[in-house]
């Protein structure tokens, strides 16, 4: 057992599951889904595993009570050779941010089945905030801002979940963007994925109509990053006007991607709605519950106080 890790103690709740990840300290899955589970009258609780050793969490994951976890880097891609099955949005990202159990109905053995509920947080932050989405976004280009695994999560909901015509990927590393775009193809949804490297072919670009951002908050310093700021404020500058989701918002959620969009015009969705989406799909796994079950008001209302709090 590794020295460097605090093993929750768990006896004093019903059934319980981990977030595992490091570093860890600063989120908010252990608080959204204890809001989740009060809400349901369970006593359940998630705990944070802030840890390295996947070797330690294998072994808690054997513990009868134990319900699943929620996996945050850098573990995303390590835990699915240790998986027993994927959803198809699991497969498709090639990247796990949820294990749940499932029982082999001829042997009774628990499997453990990966998925990754990140493309339904940023599917349900637009259509639970913009009223009318084919005015909005629906046929028209998607954009994705970044090249990490949150930008794939984010190619597959638009390509598979938005209707999105095409998506113009903006990221200041070309390297980056060709691997999400290899990486999107092999796996079937890479289809209509344009490269935007300059202001000048985005001059001759139609507007997007949901943005997805997923990169950290930073002002440009280098060349590169000063040039993808140009192509993505160049972009933000069309005629059309839609919504973009920010999806970082720590250790705030107003960014100066979200100031510049809301000066050129554009509706700004707090990346919380799509860590609070994302959640509320991991506990309808967790607990068989439907959304509509869950006390969805009350998770917007504890995080946006979590968030006030932290900012003070």
């Amino acid at each position: 057992m590794s020295t460097d890790t605090i093993v929750p103690q768990t006896s004093h709740v019903e059934r319980h599951g981990y977030l595992f990840g490091h570093p860890i300290a600063h989120s908010m899955s252990p608080l959204l889904h204890q809001t989740v589970y009060d809400g349901l009258g369970l006593k359940w609780s998630q705990f944070p595993l802030d840890s390295l050793d996947m070797d330690l969490f294998l072994r808690l994951r054997e513990d009868p009570k134990f319900y699943g976890a929620s996996i945050t880097m850098p573990h995303k891609l390590a835990i699915l050779k240790h998986l027993d099955g994927l959803t198809p949005e699991g497969a498709a990202v090639g990247a796990v941010n949820t294990m749940f159990l499932r029982e082999d109905c001829s042997t009774g053995k628990r499997l453990y089945i990966g998925t990754n509920t990140d493309v339904i947080g940023i599917r349900d932050s637009f259509y639970e905030n913009i009223s009318d989405p084919d005015a909005c976004f629906h046929r028209r280009p998607g954009l994705v801002i970044g090249g990490g695994g949150a930008a794939r999560s984010a190619v597959y909901a638009l390509r598979t979940m938005m209707k999105a015509s095409k998506i113009y990927l903006v990221n200041r590393n070309r390297s980056e963007v060709k691997a999400v775009i290899d990486e999107c193809t092999a796996r079937g949804y890479g289809d209509s994925l344009v490269d935007v490297s300059t202001v000048a072919q985005a001059q001759q670009l139609e507007g997007p109509g949901a943005i997805v951002a997923c990169v950290p908050n930073f002002t440009p310093k280098t060349e590169d990053e000063k040039e993808a700021r140009k192509v993505f404020e160049c972009l933000l500058g069309k005629d059309h006007k839609g919504a973009i989701l920010e999806m970082c918002y720590h250790p705030s959620p107003w960014t100066e991607i979200a100031e510049i969009s809301q000066r050129m015009g554009w509706r700004v969705i707090m990346g919380t709605e799509a860590m609070i989406y994302q959640g509320l799909e991991q506990d309808k796994y967790w607990t068989g519950r439907g959304i509509h079950e869950m006390p969805v008001k009350k998770c917007h209302q504890v995080i946006a106080a979590k968030l006030s709090e932290a900012r003070l």
